[in-house]
């Protein structure tokens, strides 16, 4: 068993782009690997910024022998069609083929015994397409090549077994890069010169020592080391940052942490406004005393310094200074204009074709918010139009414009600095979350109200223009905004009538198709609440269940009747009444499709011939009552309760009850007892949703 080492050297490749190229290498590889009929015990690749680097262990020496077989013509069968098969297969006459007998008679067969090439035979051809097919998200020719690749290649290591491979990639017009065993170590700490590998073991260890740590995971863990270990020393902490870490460690072949001080007269500056000209600008991580940023910066070099860095961090800190100067320009220019003034702004910026400016949907989120408090314990009206009229308007600000990011942050500065009122400060940074799952979602009464108003606007508006999601596509993220309003609902526990509400948004859609998108976006709320549920383990058809009665649009009463519906299925009375019912519903259904009739009517208690008719009946009656009593003040767990109770009669009265009796008005009676089952479960949920 043999090791394949292979190494692309290239330019700088985009931080972002490595990971997803070594992965994409290993899978192309391995998939060719596979066809070519040649196992592996492993296959690992790695990343740095200059190199894309794969090593596969345990491969053979050569491919397996492989049988090849080929039916031909019957035997008998015309000269035309024997002299086909036999010069399409190199053979001259028909004793060098086999006969066997099948069920369709005797046929010619041809067996050919393939001997497998020699492993270093097949590899350049698998390496040279995986190459030719590693997708990349942009790509680049230089010189007078064809080729296309995300950065200029210098140099490609192809060992296998320690001997380097015969082959070449070709970049067009003549210019090709052969096969090798020699790479280069770090770009500033090493001689430049070429540096001759055996193996993998080798090549690890000789990057090293020319200060290249190939490993991505290596260079995130001694970046994160350090970082603490510096911070701590000043009694001070990283603000957590992974994508920042990820990223940076695809900026740099050897990580030497430092950091800096960033100067008194910007820490005047909202801390957002200082993290984020550092993060985007410089790729800087922020430090933090306590809850509050400090006055530090630690950056990533990808070099030691004679002078233990100071020269380094002083030019770092005098281009942040240069960065946060811009940023403080934008500041003092934003603060010189209230908000207020900033709105009419809006109507230049158009959100959809179809939908209008921007200043337009600010007057539909205004009079939605103020709609949406009379349901939000807390929220004042007046306040709630104040923050959504206020909401977009950083969007023109200076800031917002350099850093789109900060969005709704720099809101809340300036709706502050006009001396507005705190709750409609905070609506205004807080109007666009919850994001995502990990997102925090708004409790303030203000900031619930306006953040239920933008997302639902959204929903009704590219709902009424027919813009759904479709598939995997979603460009107007309206599951994220479905999941926000969710989120915001069921974690304040609102008791909000969606249907009123999405008929009240649409109506400030006068110009649009006025049919009701209610219906779509509720069935479209069904499918994103299962999603919002299903880490936290309920079932999805239960859910389903719930929604299918129709007419409920309260997510806090429907998650408290799913609740209760999963404890009473978890149970043993109502695992075996949902079989009783099963067993109940498919009767019915057969025979109303046998008879062509319904037997959804009324039962007769006069036609009951045994007790076990009656106790059914009497049970149905009287959960039905209990269920509904209870069902009416919300009480979903005493609503279970009752169903529970009608486990017995229901198996006595299938263990003693012949339904389909002879006496047809007998028969009819049984039926529609039967059906009856149905309806009573089904004033809690359609029991036929349910699964298992």
């Amino acid at each position: 068993m043999a090791e394949l080492l292979f190494e692309l050297l290239s330019e700088e490749i985009p931080a972002r782009m490595q990971a997803k190229a070594a992965a994409d290498l290993k899978r192309l590889v391995s998939e060719r690997l596979k066809a070519a009929g040649l196992a592996y015990s492993s296959v690992e690749s790695y990343a740095t910024p200059r190199r894309i680097v794969l090593v596969a262990d345990g491969l053979p020496d050569k491919q397996p022998d492989v049988s090849e077989e080929k039916k031909g013509p019957k035997v008998g069968a015309p000269e035309q069609a024997i002299g086909g098969f036999l010069k399409a297969n190199g053979l001259t006459s028909v004793d060098e083929a086999e006969v066997r007998e099948t069920p369709k008679g005797s046929f010619y067969f041809l067996v050919k015994e393939i001997a497998g090439q020699a492993t270093a035979e097949v590899l350049p051809g698998i390496l040279i397409e995986s190459v030719q097919a590693l997708p990349w998200a942009k790509s680049m020719r230089w010189a007078r090549t064809g080729f296309r690749w995300v950065r200029p290649l210098h140099s490609i290591v192809a060992l296998f077994d320690a001997q380097v491979l015969e082959g070449a990639l070709d970049l067009g017009n003549g210019m090709k890069v052969h096969f090798g065993n020699s790479t280069v170590g770090h770009r500033f700490m090493s001689d430049g010169g070429p540096i001759e590998v055996t193996g993998f073991a080798d090549y690890k260890e000789k990057l090293a020592a020319t200060k290249v740590m190939l490993d991505p995971a290596d260079r995130r863990r001694v970046i994160a080391e350090t970082a603490d270990r510096i911070t701590s020393a000043e009694g001070l902490s990283l603000k957590t940052d992974e994508a920042l870490l990820d990223e940076v460690s695809g900026l740099v072949e050897w990580p030497v942490v430092m950091m800096g001080n960033i100067d008194e007269d910007f820490m005047s500056l909202p801390p957002e406004v200082l993290s984020t000209s550092m993060r985007s600008h410089q790729k800087y991580f922020s430090v933090q005393d306590g809850d509050r940023l400090a006055n530090r910066f630690l950056f990533v070099a990808n070099m030691e310094a004679d002078d233990g860095g100071a020269t380094i961090i002083e030019g770092n800190k005098r281009v942040l200074s240069a960065r946060l100067a811009d940023a403080r320009f934008f500041w003092d220019q934003d603060c010189q204009q209230p908000l207020t003034s900033r709105t009419p702004a809006l109507s230049d910026i158009v959100f959809h074709a179809k939908l209008g400016t921007l200043d337009q949907k600010v007057d539909r989120v205004e009079a939605l918010a103020a709609e949406l408090s009379a349901y939000i314990p807390g929220a004042d009206k007046d306040r709630a139009r104040s923050a959504a009229r206020l909401a977009k308007a950083d969007l023109v600000t200076g800031m917002v414009s350099e850093f789109p990011e900060l969005q709704g942050i720099m809101g809340r500065y300036y709706a502050l600095q006009d001396g507005e009122h705190v709750e409609v400060a905070q609506a205004i940074a807080e109007h666009y979350s919850p994001l995502g799952p990990s997102d925090a979602c708004p409790s303030a009464p203000v900031s619930v109200a306006v953040a239920l108003a933008d997302k639902i606007d959204i929903l009704i508006g590219f709902f009424a223009i027919d813009e759904k999601p479709t598939g995997s596509k979603d460009p107007y993220a309206l599951r994220r905004a479905a999941l926000g309003v969710i989120r915001l609902i069921v974690e304040n526990g609102l008791r909000l009538p969606l249907k009123a509400i999405f008929e009240a948004a649409q109506k400030l859609y006068p110009h649009l198709d006025s049919t009701s998108v209610g219906p779509d976006l509720m069935v479209f709320f069904a499918d994103r609440l299962k999603v919002a549920l299903k880490d936290k383990g309920v079932r999805h058809d239960l859910v389903t269940a719930v929604f299918a009665l129709g007419g409920e649009d309260d997510l806090v009463r429907l998650l408290a009747r799913v609740e209760a519906l999963g404890a009473f299925i978890d149970s043993e009375d109502g695992a075996n009444l949902l079989v009783a019912f099963r067993r109940a519903a498919n009767i019915v259904r057969i025979e109303e499709k046998k008879d062509s009739t319904s037997y959804s009517g009324e039962v007769s208690q006069e036609a009951f011939e045994q007790n076990e008719e009656r106790a059914l009946f009497d049970a149905l009656e009287q959960g039905s009552a209990t269920a509904g009593s209870a069902l009416s003040e919300e009480d979903f767990t005493a609503a279970m309760a009752a169903l529970a109770q009608l486990r017995q009669p229901v198996d006595r009265y299938f263990e003693d009850v012949t339904v389909n009796a002879k006496d047809i008005d007998l028969r009819v009676n049984r039926l529609r007892l039967l059906s009856r089952i149905g309806a009573t479960l089904g004033r809690v949920a359609d029991f036929s949703k349910i699964e298992g």
